[in-house]
């Protein structure tokens, strides 16, 4: 068993590796979705590992990097086990080969999402120095079950991610990994960025993945809020989708003004999760 970085390895690889790993999970996702997956979460093959069984990626950690909250980071943006290679602690030793070379390369912290339900999981990150640093909801709904109140008098259309409002404008919380501005840059044209306009004036704004159906960001300017801006943006959201759903994850339970109307809306919360932190 060898444990060396990706750099240099052939997306077709990776993507075998990954298929291979979950293949027994609840997790649908096409070779497409996950290179999409990877750009927009800033994967740095440098900087991610994986271990080697003659030759074949049997565990590895993806891990994205870039510039969150201030700080040099490193995100988790996919880590996986292949079936039966399971219980011999890979993960965790790919873990432990990673982490000098990240400090190495600038990196001062390390952060994943992990869901609450996972206590096991939970435990190991735990005792390796991880703290949960935020709580998680994450929404499902069929685009059909979705109920916005009525729509409001805004003028709807298409914007380049470039007009989005700086962060914390319209934003009552952080967003996650993810869902950061600097995740929507890498992603470019993969994502719709649609702005809602009232007298020619930016009033809220969505950003919506159609490929996946993950509602990325939503955002209404606070002093113009329960005007229908948000409904008529969601509505649109809904329409781009190709997934026939709409899913928004990684929003605070704290935000009661998102939390409560994407319940309003009809969306469910479906998971749970736990964004954790590791500082080097």
């Amino acid at each position: 068993m060898e444990i060396k970085s990706l750099e240099g390895i052939a997306f077709d690889r990776l993507a075998d590796a990954f298929m291979d790993a979950f293949a027994d999970y609840d997790i649908v996702i096409d070779r497409p979705q996950l290179q999409a997956m990877l750009t927009r979460r800033g994967f740095n093959p440098e900087l991610s590992f994986a271990a080697f069984d003659n030759g074949r990626i049997v565990s590895f950690t993806f891990n994205g990097t870039g510039v969150f909250d201030g700080q040099p980071t490193a995100y988790d943006t996919g880590t996986g086990t292949v079936a039966r290679y399971r219980g011999q602690g890979l993960a965790g030793r790919i873990f432990e080969y990673a982490t000098p070379r990240l400090v190495q390369a600038g990196i001062s912290r390390y952060i994943l999402e992990v869901l609450q339900n996972n206590r096991a999981a939970i435990n190991v990150y735990g005792k390796m120095g991880f703290v949960e640093t935020r709580q998680f909801n994450c929404y499902f709904q069929e685009c059909a079950h979705i109920t916005p109140h009525k729509e409001g008098a805004v003028e709807l259309r298409r914007i380049t991610t470039d007009r989005l409002p700086a962060a914390g404008m319209f934003h009552d919380f952080a967003p996650s990994w993810q869902n950061s501005h600097e995740s929507i840059i890498r992603a470019g044209d993969t994502l719709i960025a649609t702005g809602a306009f009232i007298n020619g004036r930016l009033a809220g704004y969505s950003v919506v993945e159609p490929a996946s159906g993950d509602l990325t960001q939503i955002a209404v300017d606070p002093g113009l809020r329960r005007r229908g801006i948000g409904c008529a943006l969601l509505s649109r959201a809904a329409g781009d989708s190709r997934t026939g759903s709409l899913k928004a994850i990684n929003i605070v339970p704290s935000c009661h003004s998102l939390n409560s109307f994407l319940l309003s809306a009809g969306m469910e919360v479906r998971n749970t999760q736990f964004e954790m932190e590791l500082k080097f």
